[in-house]
């Protein structure tokens, strides 16, 4: 018997003894994103609003935060690569994890660069210790690992021990979630042209316009009211962001797609893991870092 069979419902014809009130809906049409939007919206809000209270009033917890995100975005990546029987060395990996955004934000560049030294020796003596197959691979992926996540998102605790940090890495977050919003809804109406087809086939030329123009209105806006800087300054930290960013967003999806897998993980609704929420912000860190130090006066 078919599933449709036995079932009471009428023939051609007949009229269906349920009422409207009853009838069966049809499933939800998913965003072009392919994400639960509004469960990505109301946990980007969120995640915004309790980052931006914190660097305001609590920004030791700030140093706090990152370190949990990039220990869980080192768990989730370990996680993709044994897809691949590749074994990253999770305890000399996890403690460099904590160790880098602690150093870079009471130590400084010369601290996290210590840092990151120790944590490769360690890992290192880690693997001459545990005598594991494939011990050159899963040093080599432990190094990646280190490199990726923790100590591409230290430079924003760099940042946030400069003067006025609290501010620059507010407006760091601020032009990271503007290249995400208006490239999505930009690239949702008007997407017709892939960047990178081959990689992340959903993102256009025209969402990228959209996140350009977005990030650059919020940039100069910031740079005069809150920086204490020239137009052009926020021109400059918006562009560079945006790119910096779109890489972030191509690489996490060209390693997505080698592994073969969608997310990193299912951590956060509508939104995947956290590296799918970090992998704009750890790009980006860097850059903004970089050229506060060189067109901030005094930093």
């Amino acid at each position: 018997m078919s599933a449709t069979e036995g079932t009471g419902s009428p023939g051609p014809g007949k009229p269906s003894k349920r009422g409207k009130g009853t009838a069966a809906k049809a499933p939800a049409k998913p965003s072009k994103a392919g994400r639960n939007l509004p469960a990505a919206i109301a946990v980007g809000v969120i995640l915004l609003g309790s980052l931006l209270a914190g660097l305001l009033f609590f920004p030791l917890a700030i140093v706090a935060i990152a370190t949990v995100f990039a220990a869980v975005g080192v768990w989730e990546v370990s996680r993709a690569l044994e897809v691949r029987s590749i074994k990253v060395p999770l305890v000399p990996v996890l403690t460099g994890t904590v160790a880098l955004p602690f150093a870079a934000y009471f130590g400084g560049s010369e601290a996290l660069a210590f840092a990151l030294v120790a944590s490769v020796v360690a890992l290192l003596l880690w693997r001459t210790i545990d005598t594991a197959e494939h011990a050159v691979q899963s040093i080599l992926a432990g190094i990646f690992v280190l490199l990726w996540v923790p100590f591409l998102l230290s430079f924003a605790l760099l940042v946030l021990g400069e003067p006025d940090g609290q501010i620059r890495v507010a407006v760091l977050l601020l032009l990271v979630v503007s290249n995400d919003t208006f490239g999505y809804l930009v690239g949702a109406i008007f997407g017709k042209h892939p960047m990178a087809p081959k990689i992340s086939p959903k993102k256009s030329w025209e969402g990228f316009a959209g996140s350009a123009a977005g990030a650059t209105v919020v940039g100069v806006v910031a740079a005069l009211f809150f920086l204490d800087q020239p137009w052009w300054f926020g021109l400059v930290l918006a562009v560079a962001t945006v790119a910096a960013a779109t890489a972030g967003d191509f690489s996490e999806s060209m390693i997505k797609r080698e592994l073969g897998v969608k997310d990193m993980s299912n951590l956060l609704p509508g939104h995947g893991g956290i590296m799918d929420r970090l992998d704009s912000v750890v790009f980006a860190s860097p850059v903004v870092f970089l050229l506060s130090v060189l067109l901030i006066p005094g930093t």
